[in-house]
């Protein structure tokens, strides 16, 4: 079965993609808060107890991020005057509302990331997974005081309606197909709908958890991405996607090398601090009815 959602596009056939104010790049940051069930296995820094039901050495590895390293996050975007583009579970507004108050003070974007991270919808029947769905937007929009525009799946995950569904509540771009630097349009039957460039490699899951790699390491791949997506945005507009999840990238021994990084990133000049939002509002202004196929 080949893929319908979207057809294949070469960068080099694309019109050149002019960034406000002359920048290169459009650098975002994805920052997943996310909220995980005691009794399910997740993400694990330590397979050989992720079944047990409770697992405290996994449960309580991710519970450091509302509970310390989200806050340790807000104080670093604060210092760069950066704003978050936040992939949100829908539980989390209600077991940490003070994230949700201090976000809100700070006008980060809000992107729907599911009801959990323990959920997936992936294979829910349509009308499952519009009910899902519909509840996971309205929770967060009765909660934040704002219409998500945005989705991430939980672990990136899909079903072949998600996208249509999505369009019709009102979302206007997803992230979960990490095949491109710019955003492009993603065919749905009613509505619009784009993607817009999020990452699996430059990524605290992928980087720390999955391939052990150390600060430095995390360091230098986030400012190699800058640099070879920053000579490239020269002759067309480029996206790049940072993200991070406060229960890996904010732990004490690693915080200090996503400061350097951010150093790096905000002292160059013609980079473009957007949100997600702001990126995909660009898009559809400037370039979605040329280029929607």
């Amino acid at each position: 079965m080949d893929n319908q959602l979207y057809d294949y596009w070469p960068i080099i056939e694309r019109p050149k993609l002019a960034l406000p104010n002359g920048a290169r790049l459009a650098f975002w940051i994805g920052l997943n808060i996310e909220h995980y069930e005691v009794d399910k296995p997740a993400t694990s820094i330590f397979s050989g107890t992720a079944m047990l039901q409770p697992d405290p050495l996994n449960f309580g590895w991710r519970d450091y991020a509302p509970r310390v390293g989200v806050w340790r996050m807000m104080d670093l975007l604060d210092k760069h005057g950066i704003r978050a583009s936040v992939l949100l579970n829908a539980d989390v507004c209600a077991r940490y509302p003070q994230i949700i108050r201090e976000g809100n003070k700070r006008n980060w974007a809000w992107l729907a990331h599911g009801k959990n991270n323990s959920v997936f919808q992936a294979g829910m029947p349509e009308d499952e997974e519009r009910r899902y769905l519909t509840d996971v937007v309205n929770t967060i929009k009765e909660h934040t005081g704002k219409q998500p525009l945005g989705w991430l799946g939980p672990a990136l995950t899909e079903s072949y309606n998600t996208p249509q569904i999505l369009a019709d509540l009102g979302l206007g771009y997803i992230l979960d197909w990490c095949n491109d630097d710019q955003p492009f349009p993603v065919k749905v039957q009613r509505g619009r709908m784009i993607s817009v460039p999020y990452s699996i490699e430059i990524n605290d899951v992928s980087i720390f958890v999955a391939k052990s790699m150390t600060g430095d390491d995390f360091y230098q791949m986030v400012v190699d991405q800058f640099d070879q997506l920053y000579e490239e945005g020269a002759e067309s507009g480029r996206v790049m996607a940072l993200c991070l999840h406060p229960f890996i990238v904010n732990q004490p021994f690693r915080h200090r090398y996503l400061a350097r990084a951010l150093e790096y990133i905000t002292k160059r000049e013609k980079v473009w601090l957007a949100t997600s939002d702001e990126i995909a509002e660009w898009y559809y202004a400037n370039y979605y009815d040329q280029v929607k196929r």
